[in-house]
């Protein structure tokens, strides 16, 4: 087995927390990024030599681009990357403040966008790498109540689009990653929920969290098998662009892409009417 050494953001829980453990009892290094080193402690008592641990706010621009040369010193050759910091915001898009807004933005986009870039200089110059971006099929589909969560993913994912094509030519693999539901602690200890305005009771926007609320520790998802996955996928080539995780995100992932492909073939006639 390759020993490889990896960059993971957001380590403390959820995802993060499944790969660090796995990845680690490979007997591979890990450099991961918290807020709090209190969920790790004992990873790090348990593997001192190959599990290093930074605090990073991903808001805080200057600490992120940081990480890149923390990384190279550590590591000298860095393998890859999981861009997987983030969290959720519900809430009807006028419900949403100013400073709710800023926040998610900068932490789910700007800083994932901050992090991946850090690193870009040093896997160019090696032509070596593999980026990987944990999304959500919420980068693919979309639901009332989320539009600033979704703003973030559906913009980091063209980010990543974009970004594979130009590393391409470097030998530099991109994945995002768009898991469906899984037991973690997304939903009620991460996410955040705006202020509620009583004219959205009863609508699409506030019926969201009701269902994630019966559904409160029955998502079909598994942290530990999709952590496996991903944690696999670095070994497939070429870099699969797009990886869904779970099979009820799938389905919904396939028929709302049919849908769109549906509604774009209705417009031949409207786009060809526009040329020259």
């Amino acid at each position: 087995m390759v020993k490889r050494n990896w960059v993971i953001t957001g380590v403390s829980s959820g995802f993060g927390y499944e790969m660090v453990k796995q990845v680690l009892s490979r007997g591979d290094n890990v450099l991961g990024t918290v807020r709090k080193t209190r969920p790790v402690e004992e990873l790090v008592n348990r593997y001192p030599d190959n599990f290093h641990v930074e605090i990073v706010d991903m808001k805080d621009r200057k600490a992120v681009k940081q990480l890149g040369q923390k990384a190279e010193e550590l590591f000298s050759t860095i393998d890859v990357i999981v861009s997987n910091a983030g969290y959720g915001l519900f809430g009807a898009a006028e419900e949403l403040s100013d400073e709710e807004i800023d926040d998610i933005i900068a932490t789910n986009l700007t800083g994932s966008i901050d992090f991946i870039r850090a690193f870009l200089p040093v896997m160019r110059k090696k032509q070596h790498g593999r980026i990987i971006q944990i999304s959500s099929y919420g980068g693919e589909v979309a639901f009332a109540g989320n539009s600033l969560y979704h703003a973030t993913k559906w913009g980091i994912e063209g980010f990543c689009d974009s970004l594979s094509q130009e590393m391409a030519p470097f030998n530099i693999g991109v994945t995002i990653v768009e898991p469906g539901g899984a037991r973690t602690e997304f939903r009620y200890k991460s996410a955040k929920i705006a202020k509620p305005i009583k004219a959205y009771d009863n609508t699409p926007a506030h019926a969201f969290q009701k269902m994630l609320d019966r559904k409160n520790g029955l998502a079909a998802g598994d942290p530990e098998r999709m952590a496996a996955r991903i944690i696999e996928s670095v070994d497939i080539t070429p870099a699969p662009l797009r990886m869904v995780l779970g099979s009820g995100a799938l389905k919904t992932t396939i028929e709302v892409l049919k849908k769109r492909l549906e509604d774009f073939k209705g417009q031949e006639q409207l786009a060809a009417s526009t040329d020259f």
